[in-house]
């Protein structure tokens, strides 16, 4: 039976840098047996669907870095958990305006640290509210700071093998689920 799964790539399409183009990446995906295979944006998100249960995380990056020619870290999820997420909506009580930024950041491995929460940064701008599935959800504050110091905060937290999404990228991925 085949499982539905979402990869989400890391540091692809960033300012210029380890350009990676949507079409290219779902021909590669195909290449590797996958079916069913859609990219949302630009950000490096795929949805596909295996009956593969191997280390299927590996074995994209591997791939990927030998057809563009630089490390590309995939972090895997069960598509499942995205429906779940959405559903839940950790952001519900949170009131949003044109500073608020919601972020979900993905980790590779259980979190080391156990964070206080909420945790606040030292300019409080940014707040994580909560952590759990190996998943953080964190607010941003543009009124009070930048998106790369929220971001520098979540490396310096819980190292650098996250990736962060914004949360209308999470809906949009889910929104996808009708594929």
């Amino acid at each position: 039976m085949n499982r539905k799964l979402i990869a989400l790539l890391r540091g692809i399409n960033v300012g210029g840098h380890h350009k990676v183009p949507m079409a290219e990446l779902r021909k590669e995906m195909e290449n590797l047996g996958f079916s069913k295979v859609v990219t949302l944006l630009n950000t490096g998100n795929v949805i596909f669907e295996t009956q593969e249960t191997t280390d299927l995380e590996t074995k994209i990056e591997v791939h990927l870095q030998k057809v563009f020619g630089f490390s590309v870290p995939v972090l895997l999820r069960n598509f499942e958990e995205i429906i779940a997420m959405v559903k839940s909506n950790p952001f519900e009580n949170i009131e949003v305006n044109e500073n608020i930024r919601l972020y979900v950041t993905f980790l590779k491995n259980e979190p080391k640290n156990k964070l206080n929460l909420p945790y606040l940064s030292k300019d409080e701008s940014f707040r994580v509210i909560a952590v759990r599935n190996k998943i953080i959800f964190s607010i941003l504050d543009l009124s009070k700071g930048k998106t790369v110091k929220g971001m520098d905060d979540l490396g310096q937290l819980f190292g650098k093998e996250i990736t962060t999404r914004n949360w209308n990228t999470i809906i949009k991925i889910e929104n996808r689920n009708r594929f």
